[in-house]
């Protein structure tokens, strides 16, 4: 057979990825002026403490960051480390209405960085925490696209509940945190000022930096489903009056401004997440992508996070869904492909390529194929040349509407679909080949892919 890498090669070979931009929104952009500074925050770390360790140990060399990574990032030329961060920040109600102003506040952030400048491609994905457990999540961290790009990574505390879980897990280390003011502001309302002003100390150059002596270039705000929503309020309702430090928006699996700014948002929605076919359109600041078969919450996340919540909590959880859960379609391709399309919006204004909506019926049910597969949207290999059935729709206990289906199909639906099994990696070639083409996906996913396609069990011919 080919090699693998001949065949990516033939794939991306003539390849040129086209952006461009539609007009502006129904909106009209919104004016800035005399914004208030986002004050800089006082940066204390790397906290002491590594895994293996004890999190309720008195000595806080002896504990170690929540969720810590278990991936081995230093064979990848990666740390991690943790920081904390304290200062006084401003209050916002959802309506962007100011509060008050310089209320005392002490978090933490998480850090995955290069080592050295000569790895780093200057970009940081500044990412809000996501708290929907009662815990923090960091729901878009992607080691393997976000290292090999060389992308730095920050997890960002902001909200009161994931802070709360903190100083319960590990008093020692996380004991002093307090996101609320002392109490008095309990529905995170001091959320958006930290959130900008973690971003700051991002910034920051020389010894204060949680970066150490990286370079920043830019700087993108990240957040996944509610994390995506207090984003929204961010930019919709407070960016207008304050200083801004982002230079581009990441609203992934969760809603999307209606605002239209100065700085560009990409919103990428799996499966799950589109129950109409109303959305925003396009513009010259906004963009929209919908995957079909994917999962809000699929099977790679719920693969990286289970032996990491069984470390920290003593046990990972379990679901009983009425369909088969999670999705394998790979949404973390498509992210990876949003966040360099994005960084070339923002460092050289090229838009990032618009993408087909999922398709409806008049009813305003998705139209689906004969197999079950939703119709429209990017279609990954997993769904153009499929496998098994994945889509982003499932019900039953707890999270189980979010976590999509995945039924394989038999060896006889696999030998009626494509007869022979070097058919079915050709047609996982073209697939791939056709996401290059438009910028939906990046060589190394699709080498994966194709990796994968060629371990496809058909059975004896």
């Amino acid at each position: 057979m080919v090699s693998l890498v001949k065949m990516v090669r033939v794939m991306v070979a003539g390849i040129v990825v086209a952006g461009f931009a539609t007009g502006p929104a129904h909106a009209r952009q919104t004016p800035r002026s005399a914004p208030t500074p986002v004050s800089v925050p006082i940066v204390d770390g790397p906290v002491p403490g590594s895994v293996p360790g004890d999190p309720s140990s008195p000595d806080v060399k002896n504990t170690y960051p929540w969720m810590s990574t278990n991936v081995n990032l230093a064979a990848r030329g990666y740390v991690e480390q943790e920081f904390y961060l304290s200062g006084a920040a401003d209050a916002y109600a959802t309506t962007g209405q100011l509060l008050a102003s310089d209320v005392p506040y002490r978090t933490r952030i998480i850090v995955r960085r290069p080592a050295h400048q000569a790895t780093f491609n200057g970009t940081v994905l500044a990412e809000w925490q996501n708290v929907t457990a009662g815990y923090d999540l960091d729901a878009l961290w992607s080691p393997d696209q976000i290292t090999r790009s060389g992308y730095a990574w920050v997890g960002i505390s902001a909200q009161r509940v994931g802070v709360d879980q903190l100083r319960g897990w590990s008093p020692a280390r996380y004991g002093d945190l307090d996101v609320t003011g002392g109490g008095r502001f309990t529905a995170d309302e001091l959320s958006y000022d930290i959130f900008s002003q973690a971003a700051k100390a991002i910034r920051a150059r020389g010894g204060a930096s949680p970066l150490g002596r990286l370079k920043v270039d830019t700087v993108l705000a990240i957040g996944a489903s509610q994390s995506a929503s207090r984003m929204t309020v961010y930019y919709d309702a407070v960016l207008p009056q304050i200083e801004s430090v982002f230079d581009g928006f990441a609203n992934i699996v969760g809603s999307a401004p209606t605002r239209v700014g100065a700085e560009p948002v990409f919103q990428v929605l799996s499966e799950t997440d589109v129950r109409s076919p109303v959305h925003r359109a396009d513009g010259d600041r906004f963009r929209h992508w919908e995957v079909a078969g994917a999962a809000h919450s699929g099977w790679t996340g719920q693969e990286y996070r289970r032996p990491l919540l069984t470390r920290d909590l003593g046990s990972a959880p379990t679901y009983s869904c009425d369909q088969p859960p999670f999705s394998r379609v790979p949404l973390n391709h498509v992210i990876a492909a949003a966040y360099d399309h994005l960084t070339r919006w923002v460092e050289r204004g090229i838009a990032p390529p618009a993408a087909p909506p999922l398709r409806f019926n008049p009813d305003g049910t998705k139209v689906r194929d004969e197999l079950g597969l939703a119709q429209g949207g990017i279609r990954l290999s997993q769904v153009a040349a499929p496998t098994a059935l994945n889509t982003g729709d499932n019900s039953g206990e707890s999270f189980c509407r979010l976590f999509g289906t995945h039924v394989p199909f038999d060896q006889a639906r696999l030998k009626q679909l494509y007869r022979l099994r070097g058919l079915y990696v050709a047609a996982v070639v073209r697939a791939d080949a056709n996401n290059l083409r438009k910028g939906y996906l990046l060589p190394l996913d699709a080498a994966q892919n194709l990796k994968d396609a060629t371990g496809v069990d058909f059975g004896r011919h």
